[in-house]
């Protein structure tokens, strides 16, 4: 029998504008997705009788109500995995909250309706009412732990490990696409086709070569992929994270250094000896309550994150991507006197023959 599948939305590629450098776009396409280190993760689940779906009822003309509250151990699965992830010590943390206004990650637990979650930072884009992430089967049931993994990789900015051009996978299409129309899936073609045979982009991708242990990885039954020759009798990752998985995670999102990062004093801008992918942190204690302007200098793609301190932890206030645009990242709030900020600046790359830098004013 063919496994439950997690069904990313169908979402266009982001648009870039034309003429770019290979690598700048490859750096852009590499790293938009991903979340500044540093960040925490606000995750809420959806409460009984006040939030859900009104769905058709086929053959009845009729419409019926679904919750998206999941049981105490359904939810017990999905923070167990949050915590899974963090262990590995990464940059990131999560944290579950009440009020959903104050969550990045809105969980439902809608049946029916396929296990999905948004990719990275696409979850900013998705309206507070609205679910960023779903669970439509039972995850307490054997082997289905692996589900919630899973979608939290999703939820970091991972992609679909088979659809790497690295796989070298070729795919009997027409019965990968005769199988997933068939139960429990029952996917349109246009649906296969995005989840399973399209080809990721090579920027794309989680790691340099393929890892078919993955927990981004699928499991397959025999007769859909013809190459490579070992797996025609079938693809069955263990549903565990990989070795490379934590790999990936770690280089994106390294174990965060010193919680006071070096401060950035107004109107005395900061260098970015940045890399590729590199992240520079800064702090701001303003010295007067007012608007103040953060910016970034020179010819570079980046992304910059304002961060305002509270109860000790730093929540999100402001962020701008310039990436692929020929504008410098330039963020206006208000600072209080007395408060503490941060400031994260990612780097996707530096086209330019000139330095990069920050600045507060």
């Amino acid at each position: 029998m063919t496994a439950r599948y997690c069904s990313l939305a169908q979402a266009s590629a982001p648009a870039h504008a034309p003429g770019l450098a290979a690598e700048r776009l490859g750096a852009l396409v590499s790293g938009q997705r991903m979340w500044v280190n540093g960040t925490v993760l606000h995750y809420y689940f959806f409460d009984a009788g006040t939030d859900g779906s009104v769905i058709a009822v086929p053959g009845t003309g009729q419409n019926r109500w679904v919750p998206w509250a999941g049981a105490e151990e359904q939810r017990d699965v999905v923070r167990e995995c949050f915590a899974e992830w963090q262990d590995l010590g990464i940059g990131l943390s999560f944290v579950e909250v009440e009020d959903r206004s104050e969550a990045e990650l809105r969980i439902g637990f809608q049946s029916g309706d396929g296990s999905w979650s948004t990719v990275g930072k696409d979850a900013l884009r998705v309206g507070s009412h609205d679910r960023t992430m779903n669970f439509g089967w039972d995850l307490t049931a054997p082997g289905e732990r692996g589900t919630a993994l899973h979608e939290i990789g999703h939820a970091l900015g991972m992609l679909h490990e088979h659809q790497s051009p690295l796989a070298g996978i070729h795919w009997d299409d027409e019965a990968v696409y005769a199988e997933l129309a068939g139960p429990p899936n029952h996917w349109s073609r246009d649906r296969t086709f995005f989840n399973i045979l399209r080809k990721l982009a090579p920027d794309e991708v989680n790691g340099s070569v393929w890892d078919p242990q993955s927990i981004m990885e699928y499991p397959f039954p025999s007769g859909l992929i013809l190459e490579p020759e070992q797996y025609r009798a079938g693809l069955r990752p263990p549903g565990t994270l990989s070795a490379a998985d934590k790999e990936f995670v770690l280089r994106w999102y390294p174990p965060t250094g010193s919680p006071h990062p070096p401060a950035l004093v107004p109107f005395r801008s900061a260098p970015l000896r940045l890399g590729p992918g590199e992240q520079a942190d800064f702090t701001i204690e303003p010295p007067e309550t007012r608007e103040y302007t953060v910016g970034t200098f020179g010819d570079g793609d980046a992304v910059v994150v304002v961060f305002e301190e509270r109860d000790g932890e730093p929540r999100y206030l402001a962020g701008r991507d310039d990436g692929g645009t020929p504008d410098n990242a330039t963020i206006r709030a208000r600072f209080v006197k007395g408060r503490r900020y941060f400031v994260r600046v990612r780097l996707y790359s530096s086209w330019g023959s000139g330095e990069t830098a920050v600045m507060c004013w």
